[in-house]
């Protein structure tokens, strides 16, 4: 047996009733966090260009889209991840040399889920397997430092979820993962030096394609068997080996995932806490600052504090101020919070945050990346008015060391939806997710359509 055949095995044989009762609620709250996030993005830029895109290509009409509209699946499930994605501010997993966003993944299960006419059920079901491969594969065979994107580990998570939810045999699914993983291999570009939109819509691209190999392998058409350990395969041509016995996995890999309490990089939460949590206890005036020093681990300083990937006191547009940690800081401590309004371009041209972002002094602590991914450790020291206020973390709301409640993410949902829902429709979606496992999917899919898309 393959690698690939070993893995479609799993996907085929597990089922709701294998999910512990933490691993059900913790994949609820990631959907509703998830829904939140999508909801709040109906007016980006790049999603409404995706939007006429999908309008012009968008094919039969057998799946939702979030906010209204029908389009074939596989553009389906790229714009819905298109949603989830564009703020990020959704979900994150953290393993040694990979970071991922395994939430990615909804949009491809919701529109295998509802072509399938699948259950509510079936969604959790899949999206617990999507997360199990994206996870797992993120832990044993990270990608990163070779130059290639978390999207990679994607494509095999994205077409084994959307596999489970079509409930393709073992072989089918095998042939799904293999086309998808075989396929689509994208470079770690996407988000170093000048970021551009392609940074949210890498994933949502993985969506499409993972989904649509799933469909190919539900009509017979085959993908190489050896894609992991072949020739050319996935080991020999980019991750090296690694040994991961898919029979012997569970579904439990979400709840060691992790939400956002900022609509900021993963990596700067705890600072970004931190920052927050001086400035309110000394009362700084912004205006004062002198220095911003922040002592953090490697991925960090590489990703987000003007390591490896690229200055980041270069920021333009959206995409480079949500990966800078000297603009996510320095905005942080200007406005007390960081939303989708800290991302606005009138206000990341705005000379205050211009100005206090060059202020920011980002460095590594050797001790703090040792202690990576199991904390996320940094010191942050304010210099304002000859005084040095300073705080040490180890961790923040949302960690999983300190989980965020349902309350704490349905209170996070209603105010991302608020713009585009009424406080019934809130509700109603709320609830549904809630109670997901005893109803159609389509309850669900039904509400999501009601949604308002903010007119072009």
């Amino acid at each position: 047996m393959s690698i690939v055949q070993d893995l479609a095995a799993f996907v085929d044989d597990v089922a709701y009733d294998h999910l512990s009762v933490d691993a059900t609620q913790q994949l609820k709250i990631r959907v509703l966090d998830a829904l939140g996030c999508a909801i709040g993005a109906l007016d980006g830029e790049p999603i409404r260009a995706l939007r006429e895109h999908v309008a012009d290509f968008g094919g039969a009409e057998q799946a939702s889209l979030i906010g209204g509209g029908r389009a074939a699946p596989d553009r389906a499930a790229l714009y819905n991840s298109a949603l989830v994605r564009y703020l990020d501010y959704n979900d994150s997993y953290l393993a040694e040399g990979e970071t991922g966003h395994p939430s990615d993944n909804l949009g491809s299960v919701m529109a295998a889920t509802e072509y399938a006419g699948g259950s509510g059920k079936a969604l959790l079901t899949a999206l617990a397997v999507a997360y199990q491969v994206q996870c797992r594969l993120s832990d044993e065979a990270p990608v990163r430092a070779k130059g290639f994107d978390h999207t990679v580990q994607g494509q095999y998570a994205a077409s084994a979820g959307a596999a489970k939810a079509l409930g393709l045999d073992p072989e089918q699914t095998a042939n799904a993962i293999a086309i998808s993983g075989t396929a689509h291999n994208a470079l770690r570009v996407t988000r170093t030096g000048e970021i551009s939109h392609w940074k949210g819509l890498a994933y949502p691209e993985t969506g499409f394609t993972a989904t649509h190999s799933a469909f190919l392998a539900m009509r017979g058409i085959t993908g190489p068997p050896e894609v992991f350990e072949g020739n050319k395969g996935f080991m020999h041509s980019i991750a090296g080996d690694f040994e991961l016995g898919w029979s012997e996995e569970d579904l439990e890999r979400v709840t060691g995932t992790i939400i956002k309490k900022y609509n900021a990089e993963i990596h700067s939460q705890a600072t970004l806490e931190g920052a927050l949590e001086l400035k309110r206890k000394h009362d700084i005036d912004s205006s004062n600052i002198e220095k911003i020093e922040i002592d953090t681990f490697d991925v960090a300083v590489d990703i987000i504090g003007g390591g490896e990937e690229g200055d980041k006191t270069v920021v333009r547009r959206k995409e480079e101020a949500d990966h800078s940690l000297h603009y996510m800081t320095a905005v942080a401590l200007l406005d007390d919070q960081v939303l989708p309004a800290q991302y606005e371009q009138g206000r990341i041209e705005a000379g205050d945050v211009q100005s206090l972002l060059r202020k920011v002094e980002v460095r590594e602590n050797p001790e703090y990346s040792a202690r990576f991914p199991e904390h996320m450790v940094c010191d942050v020291r304010i210099r304002a008015d000859g005084t040095v206020y300073e705080t040490h973390k180890e961790d923040y709301e949302g960690f999983h060391t300190k989980p965020m409640t349902w309350d704490t993410v349905s209170e996070k949902f209603t105010r991302l939806a608020e713009p585009y829902t009424d406080s019934s429709l809130r509700e109603d979606l709320i609830g549904a997710v809630q109670d997901l496992e005893t109803l159609p999917a389509a309850n669900l899919f039904d509400l999501l359509s009601r949604v308002e898309t903010p007119e072009e």
